[in-house]
């Protein structure tokens, strides 16, 4: 790390009263770890990286191999909005502030740690620079605002907005909280509105390089939480946290970015999409291993009662323009914006890791791409109204419709389980049947109701 660089983050500390530092990572199922330091140990933890024990993250390390260190990115340094040094009238607060950075992870020989879904993304996006592209995402998290009551959460009462209703409610005011605090972060927020279902909404933040994406939407997450508890609500992330409304997606936006020529590799104007011939080979590879990686873009119990057919989640396998019961669409651009053109894949939702699911996106489209496999023709009419009979001619597969089955599809991918790695691969299978196993031997309220008297 230049020393410019550790020198211009110590002094932003200083001038903002940052006394504290927040070394973040996450593990392998997404939650966000922790390790906070005073800030003079900064200095300490970029020559020379912040000591842990592993063993007690969700699949890192065994008891015998548990010690390794972290290695903050100090171009992921910010301060954080709502522990502030300094307040609005210049004067330092009570409590002084904290900043939060994030780390790659690293085993005590030097080496990266195969383990940390970060550097999971950084060595596909290593091997894309290869190829002479950048990859570029944009992920839209959708998500509920709650309030906590006596019989568990609910949806804000009064918010009986539908998608993007203009509205003066409690949810549009904690949004705009959300977006300055994001803001703050150095997260440039594009638009936020109000979603399908009673208390859904959306924040978009720009589109950019995948790992900063990625780091973006981790802290995004993090943040909406903070905001909500501080007016007593509560954000969440769950695909489908109620029966018979729409759930919360994460659609990822991508394109390749052709650093020679400086232009999108996804653009040609002569293609009656706008689509280049790379674009539709990654486009073919997305749709060759989407059963394969869905575990990894989907990776609860719940999200397969999101992706079930009726509420715009994408159950078949396929791409289209104006088709939204498509797994990939491509979006409109304006007139002559080629640098635009990109790829929409629907199916991702928010309780996923980001920098696991945009691995395996780009590992999938990449293997399209180094294949030069051809995408089946696009399919602009409404899959849902497909009969079982009209999905076999056409040669439409499905997506899993269990995490169990979903699992046994990631298991048979080798391009997935390659781009994971195995020790990523071995622990999130060993986490997601546990998870699984664990569900299948409840018995639910749905159960009882339906059976306890009947029989």
């Amino acid at each position: 790390m230049p020393p410019s660089k550790l020198a211009a983050v110590l002094k932003q500390a200083d001038e903002r009263n940052l006394r504290f530092v927040s070394l973040q990572f996450t593990d392998i199922v997404g939650q966000v770890k922790s390790v906070q330091v005073p800030m003079h140990q900064l200095e300490g933890a970029v020559n020379g990286g912040k000591w842990f024990d592993g063993s007690s993250i969700e699949g890192f390390a065994r008891i015998a191999e548990s010690d390794m260190f972290l290695v903050p990115d100090l171009d992921t340094f910010s301060a954080i909005p709502w522990e502030p040094g300094i307040g609005s009238d210049g004067k330092e607060k009570l409590h002084t502030g904290s900043a939060r950075v994030i780390c790659d992870v690293y085993t005590p020989n030097g080496d990266p740690f195969p383990g940390d879904p970060r550097g999971v993304l950084k060595r596909q996006l290593e091997r894309v620079a290869k190829l002479g592209y950048v990859l570029n995402t944009g992920p839209e998290l959708e998500f509920f605002l709650l309030r906590r009551s006596a019989d568990g959460v609910e949806t804000l009462p009064h918010d009986a907005a539908g998608y993007f209703d203009l509205s003066e409610d409690l949810g549009t005011e904690v949004r705009k909280e959300m977006m300055n605090s994001l803001e703050d972060f150095g997260i440039k927020v594009e638009t936020a509105h109000h979603e399908v279902a009673t208390g859904q909404h959306e924040i978009d933040f720009e589109y950019a390089d995948a790992l900063r994406t990625a780091d973006n939407a981790v802290t995004f997450k993090t943040t909406l939480k903070a905001v909500a508890a501080s007016k007593g609500l509560y954000a969440t992330f769950m695909p489908k946290p109620f029966f018979g409304i729409n759930g919360s997606g994460m659609h990822t936006h991508q394109s390749l970015w052709d650093v020679k020529k400086g232009k999108n590799a996804f653009s040609d104007p002569k293609d009656s999409y706008g689509l280049s011939e790379l674009a539709r080979q990654y486009i073919a590879g997305t749709l060759e291993h989407a059963r394969g990686m869905i575990a990894v873009l989907a990776p609860l119990v719940n999200s397969y009662k999101r992706l079930v057919p009726g509420y715009e989640a994408p159950v078949y396998v396929g791409w289209a323009r104006i088709n939204r019961s498509a797994l990939i669409r491509i979006p409109q651009i304006s007139h002559g914006s080629l640098n635009s053109v990109r790829i929409e894949l629907r199916c991702p939702d928010p309780s996923s890791n980001p920098y696991l699911a945009f691995a395996a996106m780009l590992a999938a489209g990449l293997d399209g791409v180094e294949r030069k496999l051809t995408p089946p023709d696009p399919i602009e009419e409404n899959l849902y109204h497909f009969d079982a009979a009209k999905l076999e001619s056409r040669k439409i597969r499905q997506l899993p419709g269990t995490l169990r089955e979903a699992l046994e599809e990631l298991k048979k991918d080798e391009v997935i389980r390659d781009a994971l790695g195995d020790h990523v691969f071995e622990r999130f299978v060993e986490a997601k049947t546990e998870e699984w196993d664990e569900y299948r031997t409840q018995v639910s309220k749905w159960e009882v109701d339906r059976y306890l008297e009947a029989f």
